[in-house]
């Protein structure tokens, strides 16, 4: 007898594979009857009614890494789950939360307040710890972590600029080393964000080798998705020839019209790479604005030595008039590690009025939410620059972004899906909810958003490709066995939907709406959604990555 058994579904099994009548038989965690199961007897059945049965979805590019451990981690999760997402990959970005040194914490906590749904107490330092306490707290679908490379370099010299030195990079290796060894799935670099921004290749392919040894991924948020788009595509390609790991570029864009272009060009690169025998392929969310810290307009020489020290510079006179200057006139250039030079100018490549602001944390500015930075400027009398540094000083920095223009932009989706259908992508959200501002659309409503538009509506791509690119795809690239298809002896992750109506029904200016199509979603066997209802249990796991 199966404790669960659903029936009567077009199953998509994760492969690819074109669909099949199919009952699917669970046995606690596990898959463990796929096929016509006319005669099976169950605790629980469910008609499947010919809706379509898929594996879990697999976001392998979160930034959830505090929500799972937020008291109001239901919640801030919902929107995610109801969108039949069954595993979540944090660590992301270079931004992962271990392995840490306790006089780290407080500088590093700063500089993630825009992911921060409360104040939380940070009781971790190593990878294992974090997972531990991730395990205590319980998790309502499966997570997993990345070793965020700027963790990794705070171990050796903090949120120094300047090239590591033998010794710091000894350091390096050793920590990450140990960090695999404690289940991270691997290593992720954020190359527009302190400390990442300050090392160099020859930093990468060193601990691109230590990622090799254990057979674990590197991805990147590459250094410069406009000006330096090519030289960053290049530089992860290296990375991957002179390491010998598999490379994965993190949520593949292009910020800017003028950049555009550059989308074609970035993936030939790729194609050729993989003919001379480097392993890469990327990720990426079908929108085209992306959401990240609002520190990430301003020139790297203002974020060297940590938090503090940006929050002092931004507010002497002449440094500030020095900043405003660099903004407005410095085009990067490679090598983007070097003093004075910059990885992505963001305000230069997509202009004021396309960057608007995501979330503030006091009450008094919670009004600003929502207004680009040209009418920032506009409402209280003051230049763009100026008027949103004074609200970075006020705020502390804790400010998110939204940034509009990337692969496209109201007028014309065609540069996102020339992402979207290149057979080396797969999909993911890159996005969080905090319970506060407005978060970007993509936690609620990314893997509808894709079965519903771009699926149903536009035929960009067929249902059974769509389904892969969400599930085998990224379990291949992480390294997750037993999750990701549904066939015997894999995990019950699954998502029961109909094809003929699965749509989102988030927007940028609401963005908190469940999307509507979703019948069933379950973790490890467990039913944690049906139809409008979540159910309060923890039935996710913590993996780790052996």
């Amino acid at each position: 007898m199966f404790s669960l058994l659903i029936k009567n579904v077009k199953l998509v099994d994760g492969r690819g594979n074109p669909w099949q009548w199919a009952d699917v038989g669970i046995d606690g965690q596990t898959i463990t009857a796929v096929g016509r199961l006319e005669e099976a007897e169950a605790e629980r059945v469910i008609n499947g009614a010919g809706r379509v049965l898929a594996p879990g979805f697999i976001d392998m590019h979160s930034h959830a890494d505090l929500v799972f451990l937020s008291g109001r981690q239901a919640e801030l999760l919902e929107g995610r789950i109801r969108q039949g997402i069954t595993t979540e990959i944090v660590g992301n970005c270079g931004i992962g939360l271990a392995p840490i040194k306790d006089e780290d914490k407080s500088a590093y906590a700063a500089s993630v307040g825009w992911m921060t749904p409360e104040q939380l107490p940070w009781t971790w330092n190593s990878t294992a710890d974090y997972l531990d306490a991730l395990e205590e707290k319980g998790v309502p679908v499966n997570v997993g972590t990345l070793t965020g490379h700027g963790a990794i370099r705070c171990l050796a010299k903090g949120f120094a600029a300047g090239l590591a030195s033998p010794g710091e990079l000894e350091v390096m290796t050793r920590g990450l080393a140990q960090s695999l060894e404690q289940g991270s799935f691997g290593l992720s670099n954020g190359l527009i964000y302190p400390p990442g921004m300050f090392a160099d290749t020859a930093e990468f392919i060193e601990l691109g080798r230590v990622v090799a040894r254990y057979d674990r991924l590197l991805t990147s948020h590459v250094r410069g998705s406009s000006e330096t788009d090519i030289e960053a595509e290049q530089e992860l390609i290296t990375i991957g020839q002179e390491s010998g790991c598999r490379v994965h570029r993190s949520h593949n864009e292009v910020v800017g019209k003028d950049h555009w272009p550059k989308i074609e060009m970035t993936l030939e690169m790729d194609e050729q790479a993989r003919r001379q025998g480097v392993d890469i392929a990327f990720d990426m969310f079908p929108y085209t604005a992306a959401m990240t810290m609002m520190v990430a307009i301003y020139p790297p020489w203002t974020l060297d030595g940590g938090w503090d020290q940006f929050l002092e510079r931004i507010q002497d006179p002449a440094t500030r008039a020095r900043i405003e200057r660099d903004i407005e006139t410095v085009v990067p250039q490679w090598p983007t590690w070097r003093e004075g030079s910059w990885p992505h100018n963001l305000v230069k490549a997509c202009g004021w009025d396309l960057i608007h602001i995501g979330y503030i944390p006091s009450e008094k500015n919670k009004p600003y939410e929502g207004l680009n930075l040209a009418e920032l400027g506009q409402r209280v009398g003051k230049s763009p620059f100026d008027a949103i540094t004074d609200l970075m000083i006020e705020e502390q920095g804790a400010i998110s972004q939204l940034i509009f223009g990337v692969s496209g932009d109201r007028q014309t989706e065609e540069p996102l899906k020339i992402v979207m259908t290149h057979r080396l992508g797969g999909f993911a959200t890159d996005a969080v909810d905090i319970g506060q501002g407005r978060p970007h659309p993509a936690s609620y409503g990314t893997y509808p958003r894709i079965l519903g538009r771009y699926v149903r509506e536009q035929g960009l791509l067929g249902l059974e490709d769509a389904v892969r690119r969400m599930t085998s795809f990224p379990a291949a690239r992480l390294g997750i066995k037993d999750r990701g298809v549904i066939a015997e002896g894999f995990k019950a992750d699954l998502v029961l939907f109909d094809p003929e109506t699965i749509a989102d029904r988030a927007t940028y200016e609401e963005p908190r709406q469940f999307p509507v199509g979703l019948d069933y979603v379950i973790v490890n066997g467990q039913v944690l959604v049906e139809g409008d209802r979540l159910n309060p249990i923890r039935p996710g796991r913590v993996l780790r990555q052996t």
